[in-house]
């Protein structure tokens, strides 16, 4: 038996007539948007490389709550980490004004935060203190320093997934447990549960998912990367495993995250709120670095590419060189990975499309070039509006050059280079669409100022579908508007692609076309099934840009555009949700609430969370916490399912009242460190 997790303060739920004069555009924009941000000498500054997490060397005080969480026992923590939100002068840039600093907000004194360096079956917890300057006292207006966190697209627990509503304030923290577990898969032999290695990620990122305010807390800084490493994916090129891929590690293991900023006269962040459609900057950052340059040895690099928007689209291309040719070749990507999945083999693609929140990591060999080459980072797809691009691609070079994102610089000599590059790496998971028990579709529109889904506002109170745990359905994601993309997110799977727009996605094959009109534009490249010996350049080149394999997280819906997706539910038990990663557009409102439940509760149309786990829901309020409260007194425990957790002696037992159990309400105030 299961019950609704801690039911954490969230706000009125919509539709409360009352706040939809908040989720509606406002009227007008910043007047610093109108001139423009502060132009900058681009290439000047190094590209910013995040430091990696380090582990504390003590005990947390207090304790972790192990009743707090499902499956503690089973994937006990073997590290502790300790993660503190705060407010702080970031240098985006040397040039005056940027020099003095910008107000921005991180983990613990950097922006992007710490890189962690996760393994499979190492479970670990992150304890993310709120230390942000109050409400009253930020210097960053737009915020709200008021925060969750949502470790994309992790097969993680709910209470540890960063739900929207369960937010914490200045001097509270959150406890997440990482169990860093692939999904499982039944075996029909045994009926019992086993790991599937097909099920691994690999590039992960975290970032604020507070509700209503997600785009603006990312935008302030409060984001990181996440890698999840195993035997084959090991995280050292000198690896001695004959299993291991020995792909490119350590300093030559880079992560690039893209954001688009504006800045005033001043050099201060600029977000416009007003902007319901999505919000664009003039300035291109990489590691919230402004156009930056990175020195690179002449070997191969493994770079993590990360779109976190707020509500930019890329079509990225690398390219040697100024333009002054017009027929000059661009370089190819050897491109991995999509959406945290590793493909089963490399391709060779001359772009890269990416909706916000995809990830793609790439290998480049500078090796063939010589020291003082140049090589480009290029955006080259037009996007005017927030609400998407228009699909033009840019070619006058002076154009071209001012969307360049970072220039890397070839140095020195030739090196050693022991990394390597396997021609297959894993086959994607095995699925039966006849197994799905649900069809259920989901409408994607805008209505009276609010982005809906099913025609609906998000409420947190709401379950739109209930999900029976161990269960799989075939969802239909359709966008209805005539000129919006929307880049779709559900929270703890991944998904197999059946269908775009009615036509059939296989696993042999790799999309080319972002809004594909036949097969013809979904290359057939994947024929191998196992390790063969290092990569072949040539064997895999894509006629098109590389848009995602048969294996996502985002599901990119183009103007009028339909996709069909098979999703599982394994492991866990609690509330999720799906919501569009154009996180302006999920702030408005375009956001849905899922549960996953005892097998044999799902259900198909929205019921109130109060109907499905048998109890009202306390009554919501927003009392401020006194900032010196992070202990755990007072807050709602989790308690996970009988059977679910190991020894649960020390936990209290929770209420029996009605259905599903409850959690015990203690005291007058739920909200904070958990």
């Amino acid at each position: 038996m299961h019950f609704d997790g801690p039911q954490y303060p969230c706000p009125d739920p919509y539709p409360f007539e009352e706040n939809l004069k908040y989720l509606a555009p406002l009227d007008g924009g910043p007047p610093e948007l109108e001139v423009g941000s502060p132009p900058v000498t681009p290439y000047k500054d190094e590209l910013f490389i995040p430091p990696i997490a380090e582990p504390v060397s003590g005990s947390l005080y207090p304790p972790p709550n192990p009743c707090a969480h499902q499956r503690y026992a089973e994937f006990a923590p073997v590290k502790c980490y300790l993660d503190r939100e705060q407010e702080f002068l970031w240098y985006f840039h040397s040039d005056p004004p940027y020099d003095k600093g910008s107000w921005s907000w991180g983990i613990n004194g950097h922006s992007p935060g710490p890189t962690y360096h996760a393994h499979y079956f190492e479970p670990i917890l992150v304890r993310r203190f709120n230390d942000l300057l109050p409400l009253q006292r930020t210097n960053l207006s737009f915020a709200l320093p008021s925060t969750t966190r949502h470790l994309h697209n992790a097969h993680t627990a709910s209470e540890s997934d960063g739900d929207p509503s369960d937010w914490i304030d200045t001097g509270d923290f959150w406890d997440h447990h990482y169990p860093n577990i692939p999904a499982t898969k039944l075996n029909v032999e045994t009926c019992a549960r086993e790991f599937d290695p097909r099920e691994k990620l690999t590039t992960l990122w975290y970032h604020d998912h507070r509700m209503d305010f997600t785009a603006a807390n990312l935008y302030a800084g409060l984001l990181g990367f996440y890698f999840l490493f195993d035997d084959q994916d090991s995280g050292d090129e000198n690896d001695l495993n004959p299993k291991s891929w020995r792909l490119p590690s350590g300093d030559y293991d880079i992560p690039l995250v893209l954001q688009d900023l504006s800045f005033d006269a001043d050099g201060q962040l600029v977000f416009d709120t007003s902007m319901g459609e999505g919000v664009l900057g003039d300035r291109f950052t990489v590691n919230r670095k402004i156009q930056p340059n990175f020195r690179v040895a002449r070997r191969k690099y493994r770079f993590r590419i990360l779109n976190a928007g707020p509500s930019r689209f890329y079509e990225l291309f690398l390219h040697k060189g100024e333009h002054e040719d017009a027929d000059e070749p661009d370089e190819l990507f050897l491109v991995i990975t999509g959406d945290g999945n590793f493909q089963p083999e490399p391709l060779e693609a001359p772009s890269i499309m990416m909706g916000v929140a995809q990830r793609v990591d790439v290998i480049v060999d500078f090796s063939n070039y010589k020291a003082g080459d140049y090589l480009y980072l290029e955006n080259r797809l037009h996007q005017h509006h927030g609400h998407g691009p228009d699909g033009r691609c840019l070619n006058e070079p002076e154009e071209i050059r001012m969307h360049r994102l970072m220039r890397f610089e070839v140095t020195g000599g030739e090196v050693e280079d022991p990394s390597q590059i396997p021609d297959f790496f894993r086959p994607f998971p095995e699925v039966d669409p006849a197994t799905a028990v649900r069809e259920r579709t989901w409408e994607f529109d805008y209505d009276g100022g609010l982005w809906t889904v099913n025609n609906r506002a998000m409420d947190p109170h709401r379950v739109d579908a209930g999900i029976d745990r161990d269960s799989a359905e075939i969802w239909t994601f359709r966008n209805n508007g005539n000129s919006w993309h929307h880049p779709i997110h559900s929270h703890l799977s991944e998904f197999i692609t059946l269908e775009i727009d009615g036509i059939p996605v296989l696993p042999d094959r790799v999309q080319i076309r972002a809004q594909p009109r036949s097969l013809e534009d979904f290359q057939q490249v994947f024929t191998k099934t196992a390790y063969g010996g290092p990569y072949v350049c040539g064997s895999n080149v894509l006629r098109g840009p590389f848009c995602g394999g048969f294996r996502r997280d985002i599901a990119l819906l183009g103007p009028r555009t339909e996709m069909k997706v098979f999703m599982q539910w394994p492991d866990f038990l609690g509330r999720y949700v799906l919501h569009c990663h154009n996180v302006v557009h999920e702030d408005h409102a375009m956001m849905v609430r899922w549960d996953v439940l005892p097998p044999g509760r799902g259900f198909c149309e929205p019921r109130e969370a109060s109907e499905v786990y048998g109890q009202k829901m306390p009554i919501m309020h927003v009392e401020a916490r006194p900032a010196h409260v992070t202990m755990q007194h007072g807050n709602l425990p989790f308690y996970p399912p009988k059977g679910e957790m190991g020894n649960r002696a020390s936990c209290p037992e929770p209420q029996q009242e009605g259905s599903i159990n409850m959690p015990h309400i203690n005291g007058a105030h739920s909200k904070g460190g958990h």
